[in-house]
C-alpha cells in the first residue's frame, strides 16, 4: 500500500492538542507545503486547535517561505517551543508569529537548538527529561526568564535549577510530540528516505523516532519517489518504518530562494575561485581582525553577521581549506554560505545530523568560536537574542547558548556604535560623525552569553570592533588593541560612557588590515 498522500490527507490525521515536531532550519529543509495545509484545514474546519509547536531551529523565513507563519492563528496554535524564529529587516512586515508573541496570544519561549534537540532524544528513550549546563546564568536559566518570550509564557515554566551530584543544573522535563513534520528528497514505495539534494540532514530522523516511539504520527514531505528497492541502504537517512505519510512537493526550495544548487548538497564541488570576497569597508576589517585568531589545522564554529566572512578572509588570503568549519546545520569543512544561504555550506567535507554537531559544540570539542553581538555589557554579557523594539529583527538564540556554554575561545565580532560615520583609508579607522547609540551598555536586555560564568570558566573571549578589541577580564571590558587612526579617550572610552576602559599596554593594530591587497596570513 502506498504512504504517498496529499499535503490536505496528512494534516487531517493530527488530532486538537497534538504537540507538533517540525524539522527545518529558516527555508533549509522546511516541508512549507504540509504547513501550509495544516493552516489551510484549520481555515476551513477549526480544527485541529490548540497545538503545541517543537521547532529545534526556525521553520519559514521573511523571504517567501512562510513556514511556522502558516500555523500562527489563535486557536490553531496555542504554544510554542523554538531554537529560533523567522527573521529579517525592519522594512519587511512583521511575521505573524512575531506578532502573536508579542501580543501575548500564544505562550512561547526561545529555548537553546541543541537543548531542544536534547530533549527529543530523552523523550524518545523515556528518560525523564534533560539535564544539562547550557543556558547556567543566561536567559535560558529560571534566575532570568526561563526562555520565556512573554506573559504567557512565563505562566508556564517548562524549565527548572536543580542540584545534583553536588552541583548546579537545569533541568527540562520532557514534552512529548505525537506528530513530527519533516523534509527530504526522495521517498520509495515504502517510506525510505533519502536526502541527495538537501543542504542539511538537520534533525529528522531523532525527531521521527521520538514520535515512533510513542504511538505518533510521521509525516514526510519530499519532492519525487521512487520504487520500493531503488535505494542504496546507505543512502536512506530516515527508514521507512518511521515514515507514516508521504507528500510530494514538487517545487521545494533547497533553501532560500535556491531552488537547487548541487554544490549546496555536496553533488559538486565549486573551485574556489568562484566564491565572492568579502567586500573592502569596515566590515571587512573586522573580520580580518578576527581571522588573526586563527591557525592551521583548527576547527572553528562559525555564526551569522561580520563573523560569516572570516572564511572569506582565508580565501583571499590563498588558504580557503586551512582551517575546518563546523556550523549548527550539520555541515562540515568547505566554505560556508552568507546572506540566504546561511547555514549551508559549498565543498563540504561531510554532513552531521543537528543533534550529533550539538553534542559536539556543547562539550566543546572544538577550538574557537566567531559569533556576532548587538549588545554587550560591562560584566560582559552578549545579547543577540532580543531587541524588545524590534524583536523580529533577531531570530532567537539558535545555537549560540549551546555553541557558547563551553567552549574553550570566543570571539564576538559587532559594531561598538549604531549609525555611526566611519572614514576607511588605507591608514585606519576615523570616527567622522558619533553614532546614535553605543553598543556596549550598563545592562544588556537579554543575557545570551554570561559573562560571569565565563570568567568562573577561564573562557578566553574577545570581543572585536571598528575602534578596538576588547578582552573579557575581572574588572569588565578591557580595550587591548585599538585601531589605527582612532582616538582611544574620545571613541572608546567616552562613546561608551566609561564602560569600556583602555588597558595602559595597549597595542595598534597591523595597518594590513586595511589594505586592499591580502594581508598575508598564513597557517
Amino acid at each position: 500500500m502506498s504512504k504517498v498522500v496529499s499535503a490536505a490527507e496528512a494534516v487531517a490525521r493530527i488530532p486538537d492538542g497534538a504537540v507538533v515536531t517540525v524539522s527545518s532550519s529558516s527555508a533549509l529543509g522546511c516541508p512549507d507545503l504540509v504547513l501550509k495545509a495544516l493552516g489551510e484545514r484549520f481555515d476551513a474546519e477549526g480544527h485541529p486547535r490548540n497545538l503545541t509547536t517543537l521547532h529545534p531551529i526556525a521553520a519559514g523565513d521573511m523571504y517567501g517561505v512562510k513556514g511556522m507563519d502558516h500555523i500562527a492563528k489563535d486557536g490553531l496554535l496555542s504554544r510554542v517551543l523554538a531554537g529560533s524564529y523567522p527573521s529579517g529587516p525592519s522594512n519587511l512586515p512583521m511575521p505573524d508569529i512575531w506578532k502573536m508573541i508579542v501580543e501575548d496570544r500564544v505562550a512561547a519561549y526561545n529555548v537553546p537548538s541543541g537543548v531542544m534537540f536534547d530533549m527529543h532524544r530523552e523523550a524518545a528513550a523515556r528518560r525523564p527529561g534533560v539535564l544539562t549546563r547550557v543556558g547556567l546564568e543566561t536567559f535560558v536559566d529560571p534566575i532570568r526568564e526561563g526562555c520565556a518570550m512573554n506573559a504567557k509564557g512565563a505562566a508556564a515554566p517548562i524549565v527548572s535549577r536543580v542540584e545534583f551530584g553536588g552541583e548546579t543544573w537545569l533541568h527540562f522535563p520532557n514534552i512529548v510530540p505525537n506528530v513530527c513534520i519533516l523534509r527530504a528528497t526522495t521517498a520509495d514505495e515504502r517510506g525510505n528516505l533519502t536526502y541527495e539534494h538537501e543542504g542539511a540532514y538537520l534533525g529528522g530522523l531523532e525527531q521521527a523516532i521520538t514520535v515512533r516511539n510513542h504511538g505518533g504520527l510521521v509525516i514526510a514531505q519530499v519532492s519525487r519517489t521512487t520504487a520500493a528497492g531503488s535505494l542504496r541502504p546507505h543512502d536512506v537517512r530516515v527508514p521507512g518504518h518511521l515514515v507514516d505519510f508521504v507528500v510530494i512537493d514538487p517545487h521545494q526550495k533547497q533553501t532560500c530562494e535556491t531552488p537547487y544548487d548541487p554544490a549546496i548538497s555536496g553533488q559538486i564541488m565549486r573551485p574556489w575561485s568562484s566564491f565572492k570576497l568579502a567586500e573592502h569597508g569596515v566590515e571587512k576589517v573586522i573580520a580580518r581582525r578576527a581571522a588573526m585568531e586563527l591557525k592551521g589545522g583548527m576547527t572553528a564554529n562559525l555564526g551569522f553577521g561580520i563573523s560569516a566572512q572570516v572564511p572569506r578572509i582565508l580565501l583571499e588570503e590563498g588558504h580557503p581549506d586551512a582551517v575546518t568549519w563546523a556550523i549548527e546545520q550539520g555541515a562540515v569543512g568547505g566554505m560556508p554560505l552568507t546572506d540566504f544561504a546561511f547555514g549551508c555550506a559549498s565543498n563540504a567535507d561531510a554532513y552531521v545530523p543537528s543533534p550529533q554537531q550539538f553534542i559536539y559544540f556543547q562539550g566543546a570539542g572544538f577550538d574557537v568560536s566567531f559569533l556576532s553581538f548587538l549588545e554587550v555589557d560591562v560584566e560582559g554579557n552578549v545579547n543577540v537574542s532580543k531587541l524588545g523594539k524590534k524583536p523580529y529583527l533577531t531570530a532567537g538564540c539558535g545555537g549560540f547558548v549551546d555553541i557558547t556554554a563551553h567552549a574553550k575561545k570566543i570571539v564576538f565580532s559587532g559594531w561598538f556604535e549604531a549609525g555611526a560615520e566611519i572614514v576607511l583609508s588605507d591608514s585606519g579607522i576615523r570616527v567622522a560623525k558619533p553614532g546614535k547609540f553605543t553598543k556596549m551598555v550598563e545592562r544588556v536586555e537579554h543575557v545570551t552569553f554570561s559573562g560571569n560564568r565565563a570568567r568562573a570558566q577561564g573562557q578566553d573571549v574577545l570581543y572585536i570592533t571598528e575602534r578596538c578589541v576588547m578582552r573579557l577580564g575581572d574588572g569588565g571590558l578591557v580595550a587591548t588593541e585599538i585601531m589605527p587612526g582612532i582616538d582611544a579617550e574620545a571613541d572608546i572610552v567616552g562613546a561608551s560612557q566609561g564602560r569600556v576602559r583602555v588597558a595602559e599596554n595597549a597595542s595598534t593594530m597591523p595597518a594590513s588590515l586595511f589594505a586592499t591587497q591580502p594581508m598575508g596570513w598564513t597557517p
